[in-house]
C-alpha cells in the first residue's frame, strides 16, 4: 500500500505507520519480530523486566529480525513505602486472603515494576533499538542525554495536549496521543484526575495542533476504520494493542483470553486496584467490590504487592475474579491469527476504506 503521509516510515525506517503496543506481560519477543518482519514496528516491554531478562529478549529479537524495533520503559518515581497505608490497603483485602488460603504477609516485598535506570540504559545502548518510548513522562535527564546522544529516537504518552507540549520540550522526537479509551495504564503524568481524560477522537487533533512533532494516535483503534479515522484526524501513525492479545504470540493467558472473547464495548473501566496508579481493563469480581477507583490502595507499583498473591491463588482455581485483565474500550477488534497476518489484514482494511472514501 502507498501511504501518503511518511513521516513515521521516513523516521523509523517501517514500511507501515503501525507500531505494535508495548503491553508488559503480553509481548513476547516473537511478536515484536512478526510485527517488524510484517513492515510495522515490533515493540518490547521492558516494565516488568530486569537488564538481565531484557537483554535475553532482545537478544532474541535479534535473532529474529534486522528491523527496526521499539523498546519501551515506565519512568514512574520510585514510591515511598508507607507502613500505615499498606496496613490498611492488606486489612481492606483481607477478608479475600482468607477466602483465597493465603498468609497475611503474602507478597510483601514482591518484585515489581521498575522505572528505567542507568542498568537499564546500558542494555539499550548495547542494542540500540531504533525507537525508545517512555510511559508516564520522560527519565532523568542524564539518562535522557544518554540515549539522545547515541542517535536513538525517543517517545513518549500524552494524555492531553499540555503533556504533549511538555514531552515535545523535553526532548521527544514523537509523542503518542493516548486516548481513555486505550487498554492498560493511563500515561498521564500532569494530572490525576482521570475524570478529564479526552478520548481519541477529541485528543488527537488538539495534540497534533499544539506540537510540531509527528503524533501517534493510540486508544480505540483495531481495524482499518480506526487507522483511517486517525490519519484523517493528522496523526502521523497508530499504536495498536488490544488487536494483538489473541494473537499466538501473544503471552496473554488462557483466563484473560476467555476474558476478551466475552467482551465487548462497555466491559471495561478505569482501576487502580492492582497497581495504584489508574489503567484499563476488563471488569471482574476484584474491580467491581474493592474499586475501580480505591483510595486507600497503596502508591504505584506497590499495590500490586498484596493482590499478585489473589490472582495467583484465583488463576490456581481457575477463576480471573483477581486477575488484571488488561484492555481497551474495543475488545472485539482482537483477532484469533498470527501477529505478521494481523499487520496485513490492517494494511489490506485501511486501504479498502481509502478506497471507499476516495470512489
Amino acid at each position: 500500500m502507498k501511504w501518503n503521509d511518511r513521516r513515521l516510515l521516513d523516521l523509523f525506517g517501517i514500511e507501515h505507520p503501525i507500531l505494535q503496543a508495548p503491553m508488559a506481560g503480553a509481548v513476547s519477543p516473537q511478536m515484536a519480530i512478526a510485527a517488524s518482519e510484517a513492515g510495522a514496528l515490533g515493540s518490547i516491554p521492558a516494565a516488568m523486566l530486569t537488564p538481565e531478562t531484557l537483554r535475553g529478549e532482545l537478544q532474541i529479537v535479534k535473532q529474529g529480525t534486522a528491523r527496526p524495533i521499539n523498546v519501551n520503559f515506565f519512568v514512574h518515581d520510585d514510591p515511598v513505602p508507607d507502613d500505615k497505608r499498606e496496613t490498611g490497603w492488606r486489612k481492606r483485602l483481607e477478608a479475600y486472603y482468607g477466602e483465597l488460603g493465603l498468609a497475611a504477609d503474602a507478597g510483601r516485598n514482591a518484585p515489581t515494576r521498575a522505572p528505567f535506570s542507568a542498568a537499564m540504559c546500558d542494555v539499550v545502548l548495547e542494542f540500540k533499538p531504533r525507537l525508545v518510548s517512555f510511559h508516564f513522562g520522560m527519565p532523568d535527564p542524564a539518562l535522557l542525554k544518554r540515549v539522545k546522544d547515541a542517535g536513538l529516537l525517543v517517545t513518549s504518552s500524552a494524555t492531553s495536549a499540555e503533556e504533549a507540549r511538555w514531552l515535545e520540550d523535553h526532548g521527544c522526537d514523537v509523542v503518542i496521543a493516548q486516548g481513555n479509551e486505550a487498554g492498560g495504564h493511563r500515561g498521564m503524568f500532569l494530572n490525576d484526575d482521570i475524570s478529564r481524560q479526552a478520548g481519541t477522537m477529541a485528543l488527537v487533533p488538539q495534540v497534533v495542533d499544539a506540537v510540531k512533532v509527528p503524533v501517534i494516535a493510540a486508544g480505540g483503534i483495531g481495524d482499518g476504520r480506526g487507522i483511517v479515522a486517525a490519519l484523517a484526524l493528522g496523526a502521523a501513525g497508530v499504536q495498536i494493542g488490544t488487536a494483538f492479545l489473541l494473537t499466538p504470540e501473544a503471552k496473554t493467558s488462557a483466563l484473560h483470553r476467555a476474558a476478551l472473547k466475552q467482551a465487548h464495548d462497555n466491559s471495561t473501566t478505569l482501576t487502580n486496584v492492582f497497581t495504584g496508579r489508574p489503567a484499563r481493563g476488563i471488569v471482574n469480581r476484584y474491580v467491581r467490590e474493592v474499586g475501580p477507583m480505591c483510595p486507600e490502595a497503596p502508591q504505584f507499583p506497590l499495590a500490586a504487592g498484596a493482590s499478585q498473591p489473589m490472582r495467583a491463588a484465583g488463576e490456581a482455581r481457575g477463576s480471573s475474579d483477581f486477575t488484571p485483565l488488561w484492555s481497551g474500550q474495543a475488545p472485539t477488534f482482537a483477532r484469533e491469527m498470527p501477529a505478521a497476518d494481523l499487520i496485513a489484514t490492517l494494511v489490506k482494511e485501511t486501504e479498502a476504506v481509502m478506497g471507499r472514501l476516495s470512489s
